[in-house]
């Protein structure tokens, strides 16, 4: 994600004046732009400008929000519950297992869902960190599953995908990592886990299982913390783009499974397709 770079006080009055502060105005538009790139966002903002010169009157929220949309039309109503589902899974596993905040989630990105979340370093490259980090990998696809009873393809097919990058993760475990469950000790790396994958079916079944306890822990999860997990949906599908601020107070509520340390985390994003 690349958040949108700071204008003027003058170009953020008429936003202010409609009664939000101007951070406010900047954090929800950083938000509804997760997925944009910076070329993007320069451009957003050329245009706006434009737009508002021609108008002899200041930018206002309105013009920016309506350039990060678009001309696309709304996601139809199916669809947007089945990504905030999809998002609000990814988020409430993501925060009860104590990886990090959740910087922001968006449904409203013309490429489907989309989520920032932060990781506490302190707790990386350890195995309950990576058995954390594939329940994670597949809440999206396990909210799914335990509210629509139907996946969609949301979670794969992309190299960048929920379903790709938990399997390269769980084949890490089972080959470079030291957390395999056969020769743990042995360091076998792969520039391409799915040839091995395709030729070694004992490896595969390995790798898979992983990935089916992973799932099955997501489910058991959101289950758990079912009305947390429906409400945050809810407000995303209504929202269609909510910052940490309102993402937090949803899942305020909800104890992480384990301890927290200290706050330091670093930030990725991550795209869900359509």
């Amino acid at each position: 994600m690349t958040e949108p770079q700071n204008t003027n006080a003058s170009e953020m009055l008429a936003a202010v004046q409609h009664g939000n502060s101007a951070d406010a105005i900047l954090r929800r538009l950083a938000t509804r732009a997760m997925g944009l790139t910076g070329a993007d966002i320069e451009r957003i903002v050329r245009e706006a400008r434009l737009k508002a010169r021609r108008g002899k009157r200041a930018v206002s929220y309105e013009d920016i929000e309506d350039g990060i949309r678009g001309d696309r039309p709304p996601v139809p109503y199916n669809l947007r519950w089945r990504f905030a589902f999809h998002e609000a899974g990814h988020a409430v596993v993501h925060h009860a297992l104590d990886l990090g905040p959740v910087r922001g989630l968006n449904i409203d990105t013309g490429q489907g869902g989309y989520n920032l979340v932060g990781f506490h370093v302190w707790a990386s490259d350890t195995r309950d960190w990576y058995e954390n980090m594939l329940a994670m990998l597949m809440a999206g696809r396990a909210a799914e599953q335990l509210v629509l009873k139907r996946v969609s393809s949301g979670s794969a097919g992309a190299d960048d995908s929920d379903l790709a990058r938990a399997t390269r993760l769980a084949f890490d475990m089972e080959r470079t990592l030291g957390f395999g469950t056969e020769h743990p000790l042995l360091y076998r790396p792969h520039r391409d886990p799915s040839a091995v994958l395709d030729r070694d079916a004992e490896l595969a079944a390995r790798v898979h299982a992983r990935l089916v306890a992973a799932l099955e822990r997501a489910v058991a999860i959101l289950k758990r913390r079912r009305p947390t997990f429906h409400a945050l949906a809810k407000a995303l599908f209504d929202a269609q783009a909510m910052d940490e601020t309102a993402v937090s107070e949803i899942l305020k509520d909800v104890e992480p499974l384990h301890g927290s340390g200290p706050d330091e985390v670093v930030t990725q994003a991550t795209p869900i397709l359509p």
